[in-house]
This record gives structure tokens, C-alpha cells and sequence, in this order.
């Protein structure tokens, strides 16, 4: 099963560069806030060209959000049900 790309907001991604601009280090910032490595370091690199952007200027609302939520999980309890894994 493939995994979702996660999606970040820009306010997310903003906050996540200034800590790195305020001194701290990529991998203490990358543990904190869990991500990858290089995901922050493209995000710095964009924020210096002013090109840093967020979810592909799509708005989401809470309901969508929830909806997409209810897919994978449908989804994962598929795939489970395929293997004959039984589910408390």
C-alpha cells in the first residue's frame, strides 16, 4: 500500500525554515518536526528564491480533510482483510 504524501501548510513550512534561519540545526529542526531531511533543505533553498509555497494553493476544508482520512483508512482495513489479519 502505498503511504500519502504528507501535505504541509506554508505557515507550517515558514516556521519550519525560520528555525533553521534562527540558528538551529536542519537535523534538530527535522527530529522535532519529524520530516526528512532533504524535504527541509529544498524548503530552505525555495524560501531563499521566494518561491516557498503550500499545499499547491488548493484550500482543503475540515471536511474534505476528513473524508480523505476516512479513504485511507478504508483502504489500510481493506488491505488488511485481504491478508485474513482479523481486527479487535
Amino acid at each position: 500500500m502505498k503511504i500519502p504524501k504528507q501535505a504541509y501548510t506554508t505557515e507550517f513550512k515558514e516556521l519550519a525554515v525560520k528555525r533553521v534561519k534562527d540558528g538551529q540545526s536542519i537535523s534538530t529542526v527535522i527530529k522535532e518536526l519529524g520530516l526528512g531531511d532533504q524535504t527541509l533543505r529544498n524548503w530552505v533553498k525555495a524560501s531563499a528564491e521566494g518561491k516557498l509555497r503550500g499545499v499547491g494553493g488548493k484550500v482543503v476544508t475540515p471536511e474534505e480533510m476528513a473524508l480523505s482520512r476516512l479513504r485511507a483508512e478504508n483502504l489500510r482495513l481493506r488491505s488488511v482483510e485481504k491478508c485474513g489479519v482479523q481486527t479487535a
